[in-house]
């Protein structure tokens, strides 16, 4: 699929570390369905979308630091949205940590305009990198927690989740160990009614190329994902390595 130019209207630091991007071109797309952004003369990587119009990026590799070194005016080439997305249940329970809250933030969006009951558990290192907690508060009840103690309760978001919070439909994106500890903490049933979305390495994002499929099923992130149930993880890779470029395995520690 050819790449379409879009033009970047706009610019926002969100944190100290995050910023966003906003195009001139307005997308269709499923809360936790991504794109793939071509960062010319540099490399193309797959993006969550945000919003509509709009991904939100942390700096991490030479793709994103290039992206973080565009203004207004400059382009990109992008294609999709690709991807399986969340489901949108009532009642919802959101855990986002870190930028794991740009995919997140429009499902809670969603699910409020469907006037769905929305409860989301939003956490960061520090108050500073706390991400969209404006548009989650917009959409429903909010409760925050740092590593630092910052804000809100001080420590893991996952330490917040309680039994009662454990009946609702789960989803969740941020980074894998926290994701992990989640899915540990459910039982069979809950496990079946929750969503992780995956970060893993995507190159074609048309299911040809296998840079992302999972072990042991095969299942591949670009297509059969990002966004996998919690029953699909379980005794899979997940929470215990991922693979880089050249297949090699990660560890997520």
């Amino acid at each position: 699929m050819k790449p379409a130019n879009a033009t970047i209207i706009d610019v926002i630091d969100e944190t100290p570390s995050v910023r966003s991007f906003v195009f001139d071109l307005s997308l269709e797309f499923t809360p936790g369905q991504y794109i793939m952004v071509w960062v010319r003369g540099v490399d193309e990587v797959p993006m969550s979308l945000s919003d509509h119009n709009m991904i939100t990026v942390q700096r991490v590799g030479d793709a994103t630091s290039a992206i973080f070194e565009l203004a207004s005016g400059d382009t990109v080439g992008i294609r999709g949205p690709y991807g399986r997305g969340f489901d949108i249940t009532n009642p919802v329970l959101i855990v986002a940590g870190g930028v794991g809250a740009a995919p997140l933030a429009p499902l809670a969006e969603a699910a409020h305009g469907m006037g769905y009951d929305v409860l989301t558990l939003l956490g960061a290192r520090t108050r500073d990198e706390l991400l969209f907690q404006r548009r989650f508060e917009d959409a429903g009840d909010v409760v925050v927690a740092t590593d630092d103690g910052s804000s809100g309760f001080h420590g893991r978001v996952t330490d917040l989740l309680d039994r009662g919070m454990a009946d609702r439909c789960i989803r969740s994106c941020g980074p894998e160990p926290m994701m992990y500890a989640l899915l540990s903490m459910l039982g069979e049933q809950q496990r079946g009614n929750a969503q992780f979305s995956l970060h893993r390495y995507i190159k074609c994002g048309l299911g040809i190329c296998g840079a992302c499929c999972i072990d042991p099923s095969g299942e591949r992130a670009c297509v059969d994902g990002p966004v996998f149930c919690g029953s699909e993880l379980v005794d899979s890779e997940f929470g215990r390595y991922r693979r880089g470029a050249d297949g090699g395995r990660i560890s997520i520690a």
